[in-house]
């Protein structure tokens, strides 16, 4: 039987009881990243989230001796230079957390190109000299203008997926353009029994944000439509009754305290336009005035349409307290 070193032992226990405490455990790839900037993402993580650089080996026999529901198909995620990441986040807010840790890198060459590379027509910034002759044979549409290095068209250089070019690259970081990204990329998540990939976690949190806001409106709405009664829409609801109380009584001439004058109005409305049909000759003085417009003085029916026209115009707020009066006043 092969010796197994004590140190072996105890990682893989400490590993496995790292696991089987843990809310959330994660498996992160670090290839290209070196050992200092992995030192200072350790550090920014700090109070977030543990971060720990293992030897797949270990993982693998921790994972599997961490007895937890589904666990064993983190095993999935256990290629390449790998490290383990524990935290009490849910799974969305890690992964936000590790977006965090990316920055922007220039490229080595050898690489597959994360994303179209592109210059733009224009100067380049550069002085004529042999630059002009590098960019020429790396592809790049060089020329020189005026005394300047300039780029005669704006061009794809390298395009999503393809592998970048040694004298490209070159080219790329003294034009100061950085196409890599290093950081923790997460490869997968194990939460409560479920494995979540990022692809599942990388959402737009204000967008999604607004989404919610936006069905809350509407649910809000819709409740308020139907007349469905919570703490959130009674308030609404009752002073909406109250409204519609009052219009149904004047429309039927429901005489009430909260109706009176609105209904006197509408009277002495109606009254002046059956009177804008009749003969001038069968009218009195005060009848022609106010269908002039010249009335000074209001007459008793006059003053009680003006403020029961400005009651109709002028919604007002009410208490829910003054829309139940209200609805015992008309009904009760």
């Amino acid at each position: 039987m092969a010796h197994v070193a004590e140190w072996k032992k105890k990682e893989v226990s400490e590993l496995s009881t790292m696991i089987k405490e843990s809310d959330v455990v994660g498996v992160v790839g670090i290839h290209g990243i070196a050992a200092r900037q992995i030192q200072q993402m350790r550090a920014n993580l700090r109070d977030k989230a543990v971060l720990k650089v293992v030897k797949n080996k270990l993982l693998r026999i921790a994972i599997d001796g961490a007895d937890l529901d589904n666990i064993d198909q983190l095993d999935q995620f256990l290629d390449g230079q790998i490290a383990l990441i524990i935290c009490k986040e849910n799974p969305f807010k890690l992964f936000q957390i590790l977006e965090t840790t990316k920055t922007k890198a220039p490229a080595k060459g050898g690489e597959v190109s994360p994303m179209d590379i592109k210059v733009e027509k224009g100067d380049t910034g550069f002085k004529p000299g042999p630059i002009i002759a590098e960019l020429q044979r790396a592809g790049f549409p060089a020329a020189i203008e005026k005394g300047k290095v300039v780029f005669k068209k704006s061009m794809t250089i390298v395009k999503e997926g393809e592998i970048i070019p040694e004298n490209v690259a070159a080219m790329l970081t003294k034009l100061e353009i950085y196409p890599m990204e290093v950081g923790l990329l997460l490869k997968g998540v194990y939460d409560r029994g479920e494995i979540i990939m990022p692809s599942t976690l990388d959402i737009d949190l204000e967008g999604f944000d607004n989404d919610l806001r936006h069905a809350a409106g509407n649910a809000y709405n819709l409740a308020v439509f139907i007349a469905y009664a919570t703490d959130a829409t009674i308030a609404p609801l009752i002073q909406k009754a109250h409204r519609d109380s009052l219009s149904l009584a004047i429309s039927q001439a429901i005489a009430a305290p909260n109706t009176i004058k609105q209904i006197l109005g509408k009277a002495y409305v109606n009254m002046l336009a059956v009177a804008s049909r009749v003969s001038a000759d069968a009218m009195d003085d005060d009848l022609s005035n106010a269908l002039a417009g010249q009335v000074s003085q209001p007459s008793p029916a006059s003053s009680a349409v003006e403020p029961a026209q400005k009651e109709e115009e002028e919604e007002e707020e009410v208490s829910e307290e003054e829309a139940v009066s209200g609805l015992g006043a008309l009904f009760g």
